[in-house]
């Protein structure tokens, strides 16, 4: 099978199913979000080498990030026909749980932190930003055409993790949080 399938050369993109969106559809401009989201992650991976447990819960992370996007990439209706995978309230808790933990370990702030002190640090900071912009797509998407809301809770706690992770990171690298006091 060949990469490029010249297809999309009029500005059209297929999703599963029959239809063929603009490149431009919120839609497709949502999946994409995701799946720059899922890149940063990986980035991140590579940057900071955690624990373990730390790593294998990223691994999950990237694998919700693309069932979500599988969702996303599905012409409306068909999901229930496939079968596919879905974004559960019990993955939204595990992410709950995943930042209490980190949190247990981190002194509570009274201040915004100014992103940076390592790499990895900044990067998590980036992954929370590209979630905060996934998470206004699918709900710009959700007002054209109602998708499950678990998708958009999903993103809106992962925003909170990176969070978190970005300090509990600065903490495990021994880099002082930097605060913004106006």
């Amino acid at each position: 099978m060949k990469i490029y399938t010249k297809t999309g050369d009029d500005g059209t993109t297929g999703i599963l199913g029959s239809l063929r969106l603009d490149k431009f559809d919120a839609r497709i401009e949502a999946y994409g979000n995701v799946d720059e989201l899922n890149s940063h992650v990986g980035m991140l991976r590579d940057l900071w080498k955690p624990l373990d447990e730390a790593l294998e819960f990223q691994l999950w992370i990237q694998d919700r990030l693309f069932v979500l996007g599988s969702w996303l990439a599905v012409e409306p209706g068909l999901e229930a026909k496939m079968n596919m995978p879905k974004i559960e309230n019990n993955d939204i808790q595990k992410l709950e749980s995943a930042i209490d933990a980190l949190e247990h370990n981190l002194s509570p702030i009274q201040h915004f932190t100014l992103p940076g002190g390592s790499v990895a640090i900044s990067q998590a900071h980036i992954i929370r930003c590209v979630c905060r912009r996934a998470e206004r797509s699918l709900w710009y998407l959700h007002h054209q055409s109602p998708i499950q809301s678990e998708l958009m809770v999903f993103l809106n706690r992962l925003s909170d993790y990176y969070f978190t992770l970005s300090r509990y990171i600065s903490k495990d690298q021994g880099v002082q949080e930097q605060f913004w006091k106006p």
